[in-house]
């Protein structure tokens, strides 16, 4: 049988996200900033709301601030991401914009915004350095919900992804996008939690039917016993 090299090493795949990680909570740590999970109604224009949180900010003194979508998660729910003022904006003003439930998310800074740009030459210099191949299979990339191409087009989104919202309900049509009357393929979440076949219910409840969950737990427990 044919072996086919993979397309990023796993060790340097783990260097690349440990340059990634330190450079994100560094970016984190010069401003006071976080994201917050929301459920909207279909009236919610989230866009809107980030607007009017960033000018509630500019009242406040805050300079360039920002709020803008960090995850395009499913249909009528967004994670909205920025200063921490526009997120406790957001909060208090929920039934303005038709959000029916809004969280703070436990993380430490606005991923995928802006503020996140101290964080891209780290990780643009390291990928430099590293080999990457094509993928053998097809590969989505979160940035644009479309295949990655070839190596150069894995770097450039790599980066990009950095700062871009991740496009998750999109890639999720492209991956399951397919003819009429076309089965859709099974699908299995391996690992702890149904989160993600959760989302895809709500992106793709045909495809979902064909959705299995592995417990990575399963197998030592059989071990066991």
């Amino acid at each position: 049988a044919s072996v086919y090299p993979p397309s990023l090493f796993f060790s340097l795949a783990l260097y690349a996200v440990k340059v990634r990680a330190e450079a994100m909570q560094k970016a984190s740590e010069a401003v006071p900033s976080g994201m917050l999970s929301v459920i909207g109604r279909r009236e919610a224009n989230y866009k809107f709301a980030c607007v009017e949180a960033r000018k509630h900010c500019e009242s406040l003194g805050v300079e360039n601030p920002v709020c803008e979508i960090s995850n395009y998660l499913f249909p009528d729910s967004r994670v909205i991401a920025g200063h921490l003022q526009a997120l406790k904006f957001l909060q208090e003003n929920a039934r303005k914009y038709y959000f029916i439930r809004t969280s703070m998310l436990p993380v430490s800074g606005a991923f995928h915004t802006r503020l996140m740009e101290p964080a891209v030459e780290p990780l643009a210099e390291v990928l430099k350095s590293i080999e990457i191949q094509k993928p053998v299979v097809c590969v989505y990339s979160n940035v644009d919900g479309k295949k990655y191409m070839h190596s150069k087009h894995i770097e450039k989104l790599l980066v990009k992804q950095v700062v871009s919202p991740v496009l998750w309900e999109q890639t999720m049509h492209s991956v399951y996008e397919r003819k009429q009357g076309t089965e859709f393929p099974y699908t299995y979440e391996v690992g702890p939690g149904k989160q993600l076949g959760a989302v895809l219910k709500k992106c793709n409840l045909k495809a979902w039917k064909q959705y299995h969950h592995v417990d990575a737990l399963e197998d030592e427990e059989a071990a066991e016993t």
